[in-house]
């Protein structure tokens, strides 16, 4: 059964809602209870980090069904964890403020770039030592796993920033509340539909080999990938479609502090 494509892509589809929601929990909880609690959070789950590394390497020359599925799952443990230390402010960049209007498109840009460089260079690193390990391995799935996820959040990042229809900051931390101030709303941006077109030949790509297939390990393997694909692009889509997709996970997060809650444990920290 965990050979059928189908099921494959819906192990997709539940891992994608699941650990986006798994992840906005714990980092709404740390939110609610003080900085300490943030970096505790990204501490206590370094197992993740490390699992997700083992698991990586472990499945390089692993050829099987199984082998296909934990190098996906390890590759989302690897993307979910550096997420999380970003989402958590623990991982961000130099600049924490927000940004000032009428500064000049260069100025704009680096700022903006100021707000997330550490962790858009971890990821970057973690993708460089995948591609390195990975060099003639059997097995690619965990790092085009990582390579679909990688791309698709450098696209949607440049969305945000040049200007799209719609900005959801409903699930922004506190930690964060600056990058709202760097991003820009607009009807259309030129890099738009060059990352939808660019999407959906990836997935169409991954489909076409899903059919080209000879092995179970690859089936499943490609059905993952377009799954995911399919995802991100479906993710792009909601920055200009009139959606609710923040009802996807609204209803499983506890409710952010009041004002009044807020400096009341403000002070109980101090």
């Amino acid at each position: 059964m965990l050979s059928s494509p189908w099921i494959a892509g819906l192990v997709a589809l539940f891992l994608w809602w699941f650990s986006t929601g798994v992840i906005l929990l714990a980092v709404r909880r740390a939110d609610r209870e003080g900085a300490h609690a943030r970096l505790w959070c990204v501490l206590m789950n370094l197992p993740f980090l490390v699992l997700g590394a083992a698991g990586f390497v472990d499945t390089l020359n692993d050829t099987s069904v199984a082998g296909a599925y934990v190098a996906f799952f390890a590759a989302l443990a690897l993307w979910g964890w550096v997420e999380l230390a970003f989402l958590t402010g623990v991982i961000t960049g130099p600049v924490r403020v927000p940004m000032q209007e009428g500064l000049p498109e260069w100025e704009r840009f680096i700022r903006a770039w100021g707000t997330i460089a550490y962790h858009e260079m971890l990821l970057a690193g973690l993708f460089i030592g995948m591609i390195v390990l990975s060099y003639g391995a059997e097995n690619q799935f965990g790092l085009w796993t990582f390579a679909v996820l990688f791309f698709a959040r450098i696209s949607a990042k440049l969305n945000l920033y040049l200007g799209v229809r719609k900005i959801n900051v409903e699930f922004i931390p506190e930690p964060l509340n600056h990058l709202p101030s760097h991003f820009r709303t607009a009807r259309m941006n030129w890099l738009f539909p060059i990352s939808i077109t660019g999407l959906s030949f990836a997935a169409a790509c991954w489909l076409e080999r899903i059919w080209a297939s000879t092995g179970p390990a690859d089936t499943v393997g490609f059905a993952l990938l377009a799954a995911l694909t399919v995802l991100a692009l479906l993710e792009h889509w909601f920055m200009v479609l009139p959606l609710p997709d923040e009802k996807l996970w609204r209803w499983m997060l506890p409710e952010r502090p009041t004002p009044t809650q807020a400096i009341l444990q403000s002070e109980d920290a101090q």
